[in-house]
């Protein structure tokens, strides 16, 4: 019987979570009402609230579930190889892919800006982990150089969503490595 009512738990939580990324896909999340989402979602009010507090948390759940899967793939790589920083970039982007809806959404006006900002901070933590590791960097611009870096990075990520996805999970990981340690000098003939 538990099994059963696990899988009816889980495949509400589906169901408030799809239905809540096409609304915050149209319009902000304060013009969203739990009315509306539950009509969306072809559930009672009473059902939404026994699984969240309110929008906020239904958001927050979202994101924190992006950042942990984001994160364990970051962990399971070495950085200091840079084929392994490449791999490890491509498969990165291949999540963006493989649940582009809602990062498309997430990363968009209506996105919430704590989000990519964790987004953005987690990238940071990794990549200065990594320049700590490599003794070419002076330690004093190590901070400023992984922020500039993870910046660039979460932009160039926001802007290949915009625009369909256009290139692959490869060249787009190759392109980002090769900005973060080659710089400009990567696209001179």
């Amino acid at each position: 019987m538990s099994t059963k009512l696990d899988r009816r738990i889980k495949y509400t939580q589906m169901v408030l979570k799809e239905s809540f990324m096409k609304l915050l896909k149209q319009k902000p999340l304060t013009n969203i009402t739990i009315k509306e989402l539950c009509e969306l979602a072809d559930i009672n009010r009473s059902t939404f609230y026994s699984h969240y507090k309110d929008l906020y948390d239904l958001l927050y759940q979202i994101e924190d579930g992006i950042i942990e899967d984001m994160n364990q793939t970051l962990s399971s790589y070495n950085y200091t190889k840079n084929e392994e920083a490449i791999q490890m970039t491509e498969k990165l982007l291949e999540y963006i892919v493989k649940n582009s809806e809602s990062c498309q959404t997430l990363f968009s006006e209506h996105g919430n800006p704590t989000f990519q900002k964790k987004v953005m901070m987690l990238a940071h933590q990794h990549l200065l982990k990594s320049l700590i590791q490599d003794k070419h960097f002076i330690p004093v611009n190590i901070e400023y150089l992984s922020l500039f870096i993870a910046n660039g990075s979460i932009h160039l990520v926001q802007h290949w969503l915009k625009n369909g996805l256009k290139e692959s999970p490869k060249e787009m990981a190759e392109l980002m490595i090769n900005l973060a340690t080659k710089g400009l000098s990567s696209f001179q003939q």
